[in-house]
Parts: structure tokens; C-alpha cells; sequence
């Protein structure tokens, strides 16, 4: 990830490595919902203090390698998500890249971990009374597999080296 990117950049990056739709609302920050403080996009009605994720770079925030930080994503579904610094290089790399990655990026508004997880269940039973209305959610056709355990890296770096 360039250190140049913005919050609001690398929020997009996250969707596309996710294959999400952008359609939520979103938040950085130390500590998640804890935090004095964010990085999103401003409105009036802010409780506590949110920098503006369009203005503030990553090299702004993130020095040093371990270091930690919360990402928040749907605050309905509820998707926290730790990003720790692994390594600060002096690259000059003008895009992201999405190195690995591990099963099935979650289905935009599956409904959260939980959701997620009941969605799992259901497709891997096809006699399961939901098994066929949950297929057509995630736009299945006839013969085509959902398996949850498959991570697409090749579609992934794609659409993440587009930002």
C-alpha cells in the first residue's frame, strides 16, 4: 500500500480486495468505537471528532511497523477489521497490491460475521430450506459452485491495481 494513498483511497482498495460495493458507511481509527477520534467522511451530526479521510495520507498515521489500526466497515453488519503495519519500505510504488489472502470475501450485507457464518452453513447443505433463495442472492447459475473456502487472488489483485 503507497504511503501516499489517503484514508479514503485505501478504504476503496479494502472494498475492491473484498469485492464490496462501497455502499456503507466507514471509519478508521485507533481503538474502533472507543476511539476520541476518527478518519471518515465529515457530517454535521459527528459526536466526536472525525478528520477527513480524503485529506489525511497514511504516512500520516502509520510509522512504525506492529503498529495497529481499526477499520470499520457497514456499521449495521458491523465488519471490524485490524490492520497492522508489517513492514515501511521506501518504495515508490504508484498502486496497491493485494499479496494473499485466505476463503471467500464475505457478500456485501450477508449480515455481518454472524451472517456470514449462517450463509456458510446454509450452502453447504442443499437440502436446507433456504439453500436455493440464498444461490439466487448471490447470483449463482445453474451448476456454478459457491465454495467459501476459495479466495480469488488473481481477481483481487485486479481489482485492487486499479486504484
Amino acid at each position: 500500500m503507497p504511503d501516499h494513498f489517503s484514508f479514503h483511497r485505501f478504504h476503496l482498495v479494502i472494498q475492491a480486495a473484498f469485492g464490496w460495493e462501497n455502499s456503507h458507511l466507514y471509519q478508521f481509527s485507533e481503538n474502533g468505537y472507543q476511539s476520541d477520534w476518527s478518519i471518515s467522511t465529515p457530517s454535521e451530526d459527528e459526536w466526536r471528532e472525525v478528520k477527513n479521510s480524503r485529506k489525511i495520507r497514511l504516512s500520516e498515521v502509520f510509522h512504525t511497523k506492529g503498529q495497529s489500526f481499526t477499520y470499520i466497515y457497514d456499521f449495521g453488519d458491523d465488519w471490524l477489521h485490524t490492520i497492522i503495519v508489517e513492514d515501511i519500505t521506501d518504495s515508490d510504488a504508484a498502486t496497491a497490491d493485494c499479496i494473499a489472502g485466505k476463503g471467500a470475501c464475505p457478500p456485501e450485507d450477508c449480515g455481518g460475521a454472524w451472517g456470514y457464518e449462517a450463509l456458510k452453513e446454509t450452502m453447504a447443505d442443499p437440502k436446507h430450506p433456504e439453500y436455493k433463495e440464498l444461490r439466487q442472492w448471490l447470483g449463482l447459475k445453474k451448476g456454478e459452485e459457491w465454495n467459501s473456502a476459495i479466495f480469488h487472488i488473481s481477481a483481487a489483485k485486479k481489482a485492487v491495481g486499479r486504484l
